[in-house]
């Protein structure tokens, strides 16, 4: 049902080729801003533009962590925007309908995935952070982290929902027009989402083993929201998981260095670490949605096909009325 829904409005394969291409160009518009003022930066140091062609990761690490931060986010915003104006306008689609088969958003189912992952990896951190306070450290600074409290719980959100939009929203129900089936959009959406992190600095630390993690992730995030005819589910889980990482703990070799609770000084390494998650964890997430839920019929919501709705029966003839 919620991507055959996106029959009833224009639905060309062009429009949905054409838009990625455009809402991925409006997004890397979006990190200009940041690239400007790391150079500036960098200039007013005393230092050589070329020195990012030797290190293109310097461009995160040469402002103020919170500035990097909202700057980074800033972008997803504006790919946001861009991704909802496309809809809107190219294919007459409006807001609900993108983002769930229910006649109107369910922010309950929000606000229980994101209370899912959010209290989840809170509880995790703190065991692990009592277990092992050896690999951590407390650089709780109140006014940095005030600062970036309010950055995080305003943008985040939106860097997490152009994500979703994108991948379980947008492409999941293009894709799943187009092959007239469910399993193929799934499986592409969640190889891409995971390979756009290929070259995050986590990816370069860990190794590629790292990206059955993030590819895993995107299967689960899709899973959630064909089972649940919707996104709300997804948009919620990945939202809390992000912001309380971004909050509670940061390390040198992550994406996001912020001024968070915890920073993690240990050595990472990337194994059953990586797999655990993805095999035990990620299912437990499933089966309590399943249960709260309700779902059913796993096979054909994941794996059934993609049918345009019947057309409508022309009008009896009028002899045939009054006969």
């Amino acid at each position: 049902m919620y991507i055959r829904q996106a029959y009833n409005y224009l639905h060309d394969a062009w429009r949905y080729i054409i838009g990625f291409i455009v809402i991925f160009i409006v997004w890397q518009l979006g990190s200009i801003p940041l690239l400007i003022a790391a150079i500036m930066k960098i200039v007013s140091d005393g230092g050589s533009i070329s020195m990012l062609d030797d290190d293109p990761n310097m461009i995160m690490s040469v402002l103020d962590s919170n500035l990097t931060v909202f700057l980074m986010l800033l972008s997803f915003a504006i790919g946001l925007v861009g991704l909802l104006l496309w809809v809107k306008y190219v294919h007459k689609q409006p807001f609900v309908p993108l983002t769930t088969s229910r006649k109107k958003v369910d922010w309950g189912r929000f606000w229980f995935g994101f209370g899912l992952i959010a209290i989840t990896t809170a509880g995790m951190t703190v065991l692990d952070y009592y277990n092992s306070p050896e690999d951590y450290v407390v650089q709780f600074d109140a006014v940095p982290f005030l600062i970036l409290a309010v950055i995080a719980i305003i943008f985040i959100p939106l860097q997490t929902s152009f994500e979703e939009y994108l991948f379980r929203g947008y492409l999941l129900q293009g894709i799943g027009l187009m092959a007239k089936n469910k399993w193929f959009p799934l499986i592409t959406t969640s190889v891409v989402f995971g390979s756009l992190h290929f070259f995050n600095p986590e990816v370069e630390k860990l190794g590629p083993v790292i990206m059955v993690y993030y590819i895993g992730t995107g299967l689960l995030l899709g899973i959630m929201t064909l089972m649940d005819e919707g996104m709300e589910l997804a948009l919620g889980f990945h939202a809390g998981n992000n912001l309380v990482a971004a909050l509670l703990v940061t390390a040198d070799w992550t994406a996001f260095q912020t001024n968070s609770v915890l920073k993690d000084i240990s050595e990472p390494s990337a194994g059953i670490d990586v797999i655990i998650p993805v095999l035990v964890v990620y299912p437990i997430f499933l089966a309590i949605m399943a249960w709260k839920y309700k779902w059913t019929n796993w096979g054909d919501k994941l794996f059934g096909k993609v049918q345009p709705p019947p057309e409508p029966e022309p009008d009896a003839p009028i002899e045939n009325l009054i006969s």
